[in-house]
């Protein structure tokens, strides 16, 4: 991306509190469309699907598109291995798939290697001892969400507990809290404080539901320990289903997030697709949903179903980890993924992806009616890495610029065109190839068609989605500019398709926006 250029528009990143206004202390949307988001009018929601068939996702989500995922915690203390280094450390000769548990390879993992290198075997220092040097003494939740305003985020999401079973706030069904040990402050509510303060959308992530199958249960080691059996999950064989007691206390601390930090949208991670959990989907969303009225907020369940069909479509918003959809979905989507290619917890070979790779997946996917939930990893101390900021502030520059192509919009009548392909599937898009300026992706507003083209084009740029013959209404249009640019540009309509003379000068090497107005 250019770092200046003569055209580019130099007004400031729109702050969230543009679209978003507080009421009562909570988020209430002031949209474009004059929608409220408001609770819905339904008298509340019972804990079975033709009750919850009722739920519409509301118009702020939809209008938000652009999110900030938080993955923070003990399990970045080793800087190694970190994603899952709470369970690998104890892999000490074998290596299992993480998911089903088989064995993958008969040889013992990095992680446990690091951790009898760095602190000694896991018999003498167990992920228990990891956790009071978790100590969070840089962090400041205003220079975080500072940080997250300038990247164009509209809604953000921090982690309020991961596989390992540590909360990131005040906890009253666990002794693991970042109030009681480690920080000693309650991290999850700053968070939430400053994010509303700034007129963000507050949201917070469950992937408690997995500590059931996350800690090889080992008696050499601490996690086969009943006394730490609040850490690494009640004892219980290899592969048996959650017991009643423990779907019991993922229940109550997941009412406890809720009634507690009042989320506006509650993510949960795979662990909550199985078969046990099963009774309590419908419960956990009209439990949520009516939480939600309330306080008058229209809330937002975010959920996998991988594997597990956990939730019928129309009664939450379907989440898609590290993959996207090659079409466009009827429902509002999302799809989930990092600024780090090999991590989610910072550590210390992290690899970023390019802020120009990441625009072109938020600009695809919104234009298939989805909406980008980017994670950060900070480290243990608290700190944001330079090279995670710097991405975020050039996502947040081509924002300031392009921004309204994106917020507020909704699909047009086909997503795009192009010769690049997008693989689908769960953890997918490492198959992605980058797009090219042949590829283009279209969003709309009320008399505006907004055509993004993935790579700064040389030369003329023919839209062939863009003809006469299907779309006669083109016939009206009126103007087409580049947004960042002051350039007047020239075009011819016809079947074929639209006809776009040489753009001079791009505001962008990356992506660029025509808007075609095309009066009512």
């Amino acid at each position: 991306m250019k770092s200046s250029t003569r055209n580019r528009i130099t007004s400031p990143l729109p702050k969230a509190g543009a679209i978003y206004s507080r009421a009562i202390g909570i988020v209430v949307a002031c949209l474009l469309t004059g929608n409220s988001c408001t609770a819905q009018h339904v008298s509340s929601y019972e804990p079975n699907w033709d009750s919850l068939q009722k739920y519409q996702i509301p118009d702020w989500m939809a209008d938000a598109k652009f999110g900030i995922f938080v993955h923070w915690g003990p399990s970045c203390v080793s800087e190694h291995e970190t994603d899952w280094y709470p369970r690998w450390m104890y892999e000490d000769t074998v290596q299992r798939h993480h998911v089903t548990g088989e064995i993958k390879v008969h040889q013992p993992h990095p992680a446990y290697l690091y951790h009898v290198q760095t602190y000694g075997d896991p018999s003498e220092v167990g992920y228990k001892d990891l956790i009071p040097m978790f100590k969070a003494e840089d962090f400041d939740a205003k220079e975080w969400v500072d940080l997250f305003v300038q990247a164009g985020a509209k809604y953000v999401i921090p982690v309020a507990e991961h596989h390992d079973g540590y909360a990131m706030y005040d906890s009253s069904h666990t002794r693991w809290n970042s109030v009681a040990i480690g920080p000693k402050r309650d991290l999850l509510a700053e968070l939430r404080d400053e994010i509303r303060r700034q007129g963000l959308i507050f949201g917070a992530s469950s992937h408690y539901a997995f500590n059931w199958r996350y800690y090889p249960q080992d008696p050499a080691y601490d996690t086969g320990n009943p006394e730490y059996s609040d850490l690494y999950a009640p004892l219980h064989d290899l592969g048996a289903p959650a017991s009643k007691e423990f779907l019991e206390m993922w229940w109550v601390r997941t009412k406890e997030i809720i009634d507690n930090y009042q989320p506006d949208i509650l993510w949960f991670d795979f662990g909550l697709d199985s078969p046990e959990f099963a009774p309590y989907h419908p419960k956990l969303a009209a439990y949520y949903y009516n939480h939600g009225r309330a306080r008058g907020v229209t809330t937002v369940l975010q959920t996998k179903n991988l594997r597990f069909p956990s939730y019928p479509k129309g009664t939450h918003m379907l989440d898609l980890e590290r993959s996207k959809s090659d079409e466009m979905l009827n429902e509002l989507w999302q799809t989930d993924t990092s600024v780090g290619s090999n991590s989610w917890f910072y550590c210390e070979d992290w690899q970023s992806k390019s802020a120009n790779s990441l625009i072109d997946d938020l600009v695809d996917i919104v234009s298939k009616n989805g909406c980008l939930l980017l994670n950060i990893g900070p480290d243990s101390n608290g700190r944001i890495p330079d090279e995670q900021a710097d991405v975020l502030r050039e996502i947040g520059r081509w924002l300031a610029v392009n921004g309204e192509a994106i917020y507020g919009t909704r699909p047009w009548k086909v997503f795009g065109e192009g010769p690049t392909k997008v693989a689908t599937g769960h953890l997918s898009e490492g198959e992605n190839a980058d797009f090219t300026s042949a590829d283009i992706r279209f969003t709309a507003k009320p008399g505006t068609i907004y055509a993004t083209i993935l790579q700064a084009p040389q030369g003329e740029v023919r839209i062939q989605s863009l003809n006469a013959n299907e779309h006669p209404r083109l016939k009206q249009i009126d103007s087409i500019t580049v947004l960042g640019s002051d350039q007047t540009l020239k075009w011819r309509l016809s079947g074929e398709g639209l006809t776009i003379e040489s753009i001079v000068d791009p505001p962008f090497d990356d992506a660029i926006v025509l808007k075609i107005h095309v009066p009512q």
